[in-house]
């Protein structure tokens, strides 16, 4: 879960509604409040209640949901639990990510969560493919949802992850170094 912790280094709210779900300025608050998740189950479960009342979320809120579930599992004690909620972060990001195959951040995320989730689990299927199709869309300049800050965050993940050939490795790194 430490990865986790470099991955939420981006954010959510806490205790806030959202007046216009699909604006830039609230997708940056969303990702700003998840450092608070990060530390406390109570501002993942207030965060998870005020998304998952959200009316017709953009995948990439799908995805930050799955996200929630994701810290849900840490901050349980329960192991059935954690499995349990792992299991559902798993569903909700794959919905996110056939709903916008290409959005490089919904494929960071669920990556996140793959990498971070106990290998006995089988929650680890996707790596390679979202790992391929993240440096795909970094190629083709197709950011999505991310913005210059995840998307740099997304490289540096991608990167320490030790998931890449030696290729790739040199392409995150142009990539990193056109976008610092």
């Amino acid at each position: 879960m430490k990865r986790l912790a470099t991955l939420c280094m981006f954010t959510v709210f806490a205790g806030a509604s959202f007046a216009q779900a699909d604006s830039p300025a609230e997708l940056k608050h969303l990702r700003q409040q998840m450092v608070l998740a990060l530390n406390s189950g109570k501002t993942t479960d207030s965060l998870y209640n005020v998304l998952n009342k959200m009316p017709n979320k953009q995948p990439v809120y799908v995805a930050y949901l799955g996200i929630l579930d994701g810290l849900k599992a840490k901050h349980s004690w329960n192991p059935y639990s954690k499995i349990k909620y792992v299991g559902t972060a798993e569903k909700v990001l794959s919905q996110a990510v056939t709903a916008d195959p290409h959005n490089i951040e919904i494929r960071f995320l669920r990556f996140s969560i793959e990498l971070n989730a106990p290998g006995f689990l089988g929650y680890n299927k996707n790596l390679g493919t979202d790992k391929e199709e993240i440096i795909k869309q970094l190629n083709e300049k197709n950011y999505g949802t991310a913005n210059k800050e995840v998307t740099i965050r997304a490289i540096k993940f991608l990167l320490d992850s030790k998931r890449c050939t030696a290729a790739e490795t040199e392409t995150l790194h142009k990539h990193l170094t056109a976008l610092s």
